[in-house]
């Protein structure tokens, strides 16, 4: 690359705009035009290159002396970087939540880096913090459905906040368990309360041995994650079995509470049900927690209720999913991600609680900035400094509105249950969720095994004499982990291809629990699938299994003999 100018003029000149708006425009082309070609390149999801070879490429250890030009350093972005990511935009890319954006998106973008708002302080996001109190009032309402008095209140109130701004889901489930965890504890005559005393601290002075926190299997690892931050450890994040929706399992979390009480009396030591969460989509399944009942267990126990709806929340605003979410309006606090059922860029999540005043167990103070008497809402966050990331979904929810979420929503279901019905009409394909947001999982299973497996259910149904049971349990578990190898080739297998892509995990709450079984798992929100493309991607799938069958069938029809 050739070398720029190296003087303080010229540094300067990048801090402006250029001199005219065709030497801006010029740049400016330049980046769509990269992004176009991106996007247009007829190639698979990835370029062919090895992760070995990208290492060779970013192997510079020392940060280059320059300056050099723009044009070459876009042309050096172009060449490097552009072309080996990852096309999660294409209809053929069904493997994670990342999906496709709207285009306005990038414009967006470039508004929020030129303007370079910091929400932390009002003297730094003067209108962009009432752009954001105004978005969070949006999403509060659609979650508790309070009345126009308490919004009108309450929008523009700086003295409390309905919610935060964070930059994930993670940050999101950290703050909501935060504000649990000062509510747990809280100050109580002489004592200062967690906050300031710490956990330790605060657990001897309630007396208790511990806190927990319950959530069910498909619980997402932000929150244990939360729970080392917190102090709390992660091993005091109880997990509860899940029923064969992928749902938590009422009766198992009634027994496990039970149980730590029965275990108190005997130790002489009291547990503290700092939280219960429930789930509004879960990222493996996108099925939704029976709430309502969540929500009462959770008054019981005298237990802050939170919902992790980072997947699914952003639903809400279509009043025809309504009812799945019902109950989620008594939780305490809801966490929703934009870059999810939004269709924002990543990453940018939303925090928001029933109770206006429960941010104000976070208030921080600073003499330079965030001062008592300020409005700022840094006051309320966990994170400091944070950018205009609100602008998106505040403008998405303008450009597309209730109507249009309406009609995304119903795209991705048709494309979910379209998907269903290819897969199962190929034969070769075993569905194994019931779903409910657009996640579906499924795994390949040559027809003369799943015969098999329907006629041994039908024995053991049948209660059959313990030892045929008990073999025909064995022969089922010994099949079983044969597919699951099987599955994790194809994934490997069509990942390699590379002209689709779905992602895997294992579940024990399939027909077959509590063994684990590999899925492949397809997420259907990008508005560009059609009926035609899905059938591509089981064709191709199916291409691939039957390849690999050459290797697998012998060890299949040994285990089912």
């Amino acid at each position: 690359m050739i070398k720029a100018e190296s003087s303080l003029e010229y540094l300067q000149k990048l801090f402006i705009l250029p001199d005219t708006t065709d030497k801006f425009m010029e740049f400016g082309l330049a980046v769509l035009e990269m992004i176009y070609d991106f996007f247009k390149e007829k190639k698979g999801l990835h370029k062919k290159i090895t992760l070995p070879e990208l290492a060779q490429i970013f192997n510079q250890t020392s940060i280059p002396e320059g300056p050099y030009l723009i044009r070459d350093v876009l042309e050096e972005i172009r060449e490097k970087v552009t072309v080996h990511s990852v096309m999660v935009a294409s209809p053929y890319y069904i493997g994670h939540m990342t999906s496709a954006i709207p285009y306005y998106m990038i414009l967006l973008e470039i508004i929020i880096a030129a303007l370079n708002q910091n929400q932390v302080k009002i003297e730094t996001a003067k209108a962009s913090s009432f752009v954001e109190r105004e978005l969070v009032a949006w999403i509060h309402r659609i979650i508790f459905e309070r009345d126009e008095q308490f919004y009108r209140k309450n929008i523009q109130n700086h003295r409390v906040a309905l919610g935060n701004v964070t930059s994930d889901g993670t940050m999101s489930n950290l703050t909501a368990l935060l504000v649990a965890r000062e509510k747990a504890l809280p100050p109580d005559k002489s004592f200062p309360g967690v906050r300031k005393a710490g956990v330790d601290k605060a657990l001897s002075y309630y007396g208790y041995s511990r806190m927990v926190v319950l959530i069910s299997q498909r619980g997402h690892y932000s929150i244990r994650k939360a729970a080392h931050l917190l102090g709390l450890g992660e091993e005091n994040v109880i997990s509860i079995p899940v029923d064969m929706s992928n749902r938590i399992d009422i009766s198992a979390l009634k027994r496990k509470i039970k149980n730590i009480k029965r275990d108190d009396l005997r130790k002489g030591k009291k547990t503290k049900v700092m939280a219960l969460i429930g789930i509004a989509g879960t990222t493996e399944t996108g099925n939704i927690d029976s709430l309502t009942e969540l929500g009462d267990i959770a008054r019981q126990e005298g237990a802050y209720f939170h919902v992790d709806a980072a997947w699914g929340g952003a639903a809400l605003i279509v009043d025809e999913y309504r009812s799945l979410f019902r109950g989620i309006e008594r939780a305490d606090s809801v966490s929703v991600d934009v870059h999810k059922l939004l269709y924002c860029p990543m990453a940018m999540g939303i925090v928001v609680f029933r109770n206006e005043k429960d941010l104000g167990h976070l208030k921080q103070f600073s003499q330079y900035i965030n001062r008592r008497d300020s409005v700022d809402t840094g006051r309320f966050t966990i994170e400091g400094s944070r950018p205009f990331a609100c602008l998106k979904p505040w403008a998405s929810l303008k450009i597309l509105g209730r109507d249009g979420y309406r009609l995304l929503f119903k795209q991705a279901n048709e494309a979910t249950l379209t998907f269903k019905r290819v897969l199962e009409e190929s034969e070769n394909f075993e569905v194994l969720n019931h779903p409910e947001l657009f996640i579906l999982n499924y795994r390949l299973v040559p027809p003369f095994v799943l015969e098999k497996f329907h006629a041994w259910e039908e024995k053991i149904k049948a209660r059959s004499n313990r030892n045929e049971i008990t073999e025909l349990t064995r022969k089922t578990r010994k099949t079983n982990r044969i597919l699951n190898a099987l599955n994790v080739q194809l994934q490997k297998s069509i990942r390699q291809e590379d002209t689709t892509f779905v992602s895997r995990t294992t579940l024990e709450s399939t027909r077959y629990r509590p063994q684990r079984i590999a899925v492949l798992r397809a997420v259907l929100i990008n508005p560009l699938i059609n009926e035609d493309i899905l059938k591509r991607i089981v064709s191709t799938q199916n291409r691939i299994g039957l390849r690999l069958m050459d290797h697998f069938e012998p060890h299949l029809r040994e285990a089912i003999a």
